[in-house]
């Protein structure tokens, strides 16, 4: 499956210098990392963002959200946010920082 070229320069925009940041392409996605903890991605047309067990359900109540479920078993923590919700910036910036702000809590790998 192809990413969205477009969405992913989005993402590196907002992400700007961060020595923490890295990314990587994995099964046909890009995802970016914090200290070695995936945080955010692209997966289609779609961003992937990493929230946590504990945030999901407030997550998925968001416009566009739903459960991250890319293997036919969902992964719990993350949510996948439609392309359409994403077409003002306000909303990419936002879903970006909860990714990042997940990832950062978490030790680095």
């Amino acid at each position: 499956m192809a990413y969205d070229e477009g969405l992913a320069e989005r993402i590196r925009d907002r992400l700007g210098e961060d020595r923490a940041i890295t990314e990587r392409r994995m099964f046909g996605c890009l995802v970016f990392l914090y200290d070695g903890n995936m945080a955010v991605g692209v997966t289609g047309d779609d961003l992937m963002v990493r929230v946590g067990p504990e945030a999901a359900p407030d997550a998925l109540a968001r416009p566009g959200a739903r459960i991250f479920d890319f293997t036919g078993r969902p992964m719990r923590g993350w949510v996948v946010v439609d392309a359409a919700a994403l077409v003002d910036d306000g909303p990419l910036t936002e879903w970006i920082a909860r990714g990042r702000a997940f990832a950062a809590g978490l030790p680095p790998k």
